[in-house]
């Protein structure tokens, strides 16, 4: 009778997910970084890696990607989180020989600690101490979780729908960054995505406005400056020359913001004080979106990525010019 009454209750709850429009999600947690972590060590011409915050997660479209270069994107970007981490523990793998993609989000790079460090350097220490049992209970895992829609725990489990609850702003309580379900849906390969409901519904679009422009008011007031900011200049460098000096290559890219959010980046964060000099002070090569036609025009939906439509055209328009910078000196190839 229990074994009944649980498949009835758990069957219930599929199906009304499903009725409400839900769609397959991955938990984007320490388990799925770690796997695609794993696949940094590939030949330069078979992978590209990438790495950033959140918006190189939503703009670059892999499946575009994989496609027209032939080779695989490994996705270790984490939203809300400073790529530098991630940076720090690739330079410092020996192993690691690869060519790497580095977006930058200036609120989040040039930061001391940005909101979700913690959550990656969770997952960077479970990579290295990743056990068999671990292993085996994730690609069980993956095989549930790529059939059922209620398995997503970023938005399903108990505390998810707890922390969404529509509770109303309370004096001295800081008010959390949750999100609409429809903008953070996750693939397999790391890819985050909207909704069509998302996209479509401008009431969900100023909810998440809402929270970068509390997330925007808290940057402004810890934005580092002197020799606070030399030291990360410093720390890239010598981050990135470890990779190069190995046979890796690496790329920064900026991908596309508008609105209040791009208003608020050019006034706290000039082009000449942080891109230049991080290109200048690296001695690579970088893709800034405003720089290109293909690239310039993109209006995101709530300011800082970009719809799953625009993620394509942006993409096609990505490998066109990283084409044109010739790297990596090894060229990917593109397959009309």
């Amino acid at each position: 009778m229990a074994i009944i009454i649980s498949f009835i209750a758990i069957l219930s709850w599929e199906i009304h997910l499903r009725h409400k429009g839900m769609i397959l999600s991955y938990d984007d947690n320490e388990a799925l970084w770690a796997d695609k972590r794993a696949m940094v060590y590939e030949p330069g011409d078979k992978a590209i890696v990438f790495i950033g915050s959140s918006r190189i997660k939503y703009d670059l479209d892999i499946p575009t990607w994989q496609q027209m270069t032939g080779t695989k994107a490994v996705q270790l970007a984490n939203v809300g989180s400073n790529p530098r981490l991630v940076l720090k523990d690739l330079a410092d793998d020996k192993n690691f020989k690869g060519n790497l993609v580095v977006d930058v989000t200036e609120g989040v790079f040039f930061s001391e600690g940005a909101f979700y460090d913690g959550l990656t350097n969770k997952k960077i220490a479970y990579y290295k101490g990743r056990t068999p049992t671990q292993r085996f209970s994730f690609q069980v895992n993956h095989a549930l979780e790529s059939q059922f829609v209620f398995l997503d725990q970023d938005n399903f489990s108990i505390n998810a729908m707890l922390d969404n609850l529509p509770l109303p702003p309370r004096q001295g309580v800081f008010p959390g960054l949750y999100f609409p379900i429809g903008f953070t849906l996750v693939s397999y390969d790391r890819q985050s995505f909207m909704t069509p409901d998302f996209v479509a519904d401008t009431n969900q679009q100023n909810a998440v406005k809402g929270v970068w422009s509390y997330g925007l008011k808290q940057r402004e007031e810890s934005k580092l400056a002197g020799a606070k900011l030399d030291s990360i200049f410093f720390s890239v460098k010598r981050d990135v020359d470890k990779i190069k000096a190995r046979g890796g290559q690496v790329l920064f890219v900026r991908t596309p913001s508008s609105g209040f959010y791009r208003e608020m980046e050019l006034k706290g964060y000039p082009r000449t004080d942080y891109w230049d000099r991080l290109l200048a002070t690296t001695d690579c090569k970088g893709i800034y979106f405003t720089d290109y036609p293909a690239t310039a025009h993109f209006i995101c939906p709530e300011w800082s990525h970009l719809s799953p439509a625009d993620a394509i055209v942006y993409t096609k328009a990505f490998i066109q010019e990283i084409q044109g910078k010739e790297w990596p000196s090894k060229n990917i190839s593109i397959s009309q």
